[in-house]
Formats: C-alpha cells, sequence, structure tokens
C-alpha cells in the first residue's frame, strides 16, 4: 500500500510492512459490520492508527511483557507487536466482539506471544503487579486510566498514557490520582502526526511503590468518583 511510506521511518521490513496491510483490510472489512472505528481510509488509517502506535516503539525495552488495557481495535498494542516481535503483549478488552476481531487479527497475521484478555482491567486480580509495562490510547482521562492500571504493573514499571494535545490539563487533574497509586510522571515525548493530522503526546508513568490493597475500586465508582 502507498500510505506504507508514512512508516518508513519505523525500518519495517517487508513482512511486517505486509502483516500492517493485511490489518488494514480486516479493520476495514470488520468495522463494516460493527463498531471498531470511525477511521478507515488508508491513509488516515496508517497515520492515526499505526503511526501513532509505533512512535511508542522508540521508548519500550525489547523482550518485556507488557498489557495493553482497553486495547479496542488493539492500537496501540497490535502495531507494539507488529514492530518488535520480542515483545510479549497482552490485549484486555472487556467487549466480547472486538476480542473476536483480535482474535482473527492475530491468527491471521501469524502473531506469536499475543494473548486475549477478554475482561475489564480492573477485574484482573491474579494480574496484580505483574507487567513490566502498561500501554493506553483513548480509554479514559489520565486521573481514571491510572486507577484502572497502574494496579497490573510492576513496581518500577512503566505505564505509557497515549494522549492527544490536551494532556497537560490531564496531568494537572490527575495529581491525586498519582499520589494515592504511587506513581509520577518521569517523561512527557510529544510529536506531530505526518500531514498535519495532530500533536500528540506519550505520557510516561512509572510506579514507585506498591499499590494500596483498596485499588482499584468497582468501575461505576472510579467513573463516578475519580481520584
Amino acid at each position: 500500500m502507498e500510505s506504507s511510506k508514512y512508516l518508513s521511518e519505523f525500518n519495517l521490513t517487508e513482512k511486517q510492512l505486509k502483516q500492517f496491510e493485511q490489518y488494514l483490510l480486516l479493520l476495514q472489512e470488520w468495522s463494516k459490520k460493527m463498531n471498531l472505528t470511525t477511521i478507515t481510509e488508508e491513509t488516515e488509517a496508517y497515520i492515526k492508527h499505526f503511526y501513532d502506535s509505533l512512535v511508542l516503539s522508540k521508548y519500550l525495552k525489547d523482550s518485556i511483557h507488557l498489557a495493553d488495557v482497553g486495547t479496542g481495535a488493539g492500537f496501540p498494542g497490535l502495531p507494539l507487536k507488529i514492530g518488535n516481535e520480542t515483545l510479549t503483549v497482552d490485549l484486555i478488552e472487556p467487549t466480547t466482539k472486538r476480542c473476536t476481531f483480535l482474535a482473527q487479527v492475530v491468527n491471521d497475521l501469524e502473531l506469536q506471544k499475543v494473548n486475549i484478555i477478554n475482561k475489564r482491567s480492573e477485574d484482573l486480580v491474579d494480574y496484580r503487579e505483574y507487567y513490566d509495562a502498561i500501554t493506553s490510547r483513548a480509554v479514559a482521562s489520565l486521573n481514571i486510566l491510572l486507577e484502572l492500571s497502574i494496579p497490573l504493573l510492576k513496581v518500577g514499571g512503566k505505564m505509557y498514557a497515549l494522549k492527544g494535545s490536551s494532556f497537560d490539563e490531564e496531568i494537572k487533574d490527575a495529581k491525586n490520582a498519582f499520589k494515592e497509586l504511587k506513581c509520577k510522571v518521569t517523561n512527557i515525548y510529544e510529536f506531530d502526526l505526518p500531514l498535519d493530522l495532530g500533536h500528540r503526546a506519550i505520557i510516561e508513568i512509572e510506579k514507585i511503590a506498591g499499590t494500596p490493597k483498596k485499588y482499584p475500586r468497582v468501575y461505576a465508582k472510579i467513573k463516578k468518583q475519580p481520584l
């Protein structure tokens, strides 16, 4: 596909570029019958989905176990996996239909070390303080997202929240959540999407101590009374 030129800075192989082509075709096909994404035009999808996700690959270590919370149609978890085969990626998604889509992508692209977990992140009691890194994109405001994600992260692990241009306000609003959940912002990586399609930021957050046992709360309470 011509739009693969927008991924040139990531030094992808022909195999990886082919996998992105297959991914887009599946995304287009499934989006006709269910609510996956409204962004299915080739160039826009390559930039707003694939490029936007792959920028994070510059800041991840190899061979880590990563969870993508609220992965939806697989972003950023699946592009990160396609771009770096050494990663083990758990895609956490509560909607069963979306998990069915994700399973087909994983199967058709012949991806290894990808697990699909059809549950809400706050219900994953067996995965508490389990992951090396956590990613999330377009799921919730940061004060809510932290409570959904930080309990799953190892002490010393990193969370990466992919955000739009209002990220600084979200950081301010999450001041209490950082304190309660024992974590802190360690880096903010800002970048512009190609073709002036938007300004983005990756907020890197380190977990500095164990999560208090009272967190996470049930989702209804997290949403109604964010930290």
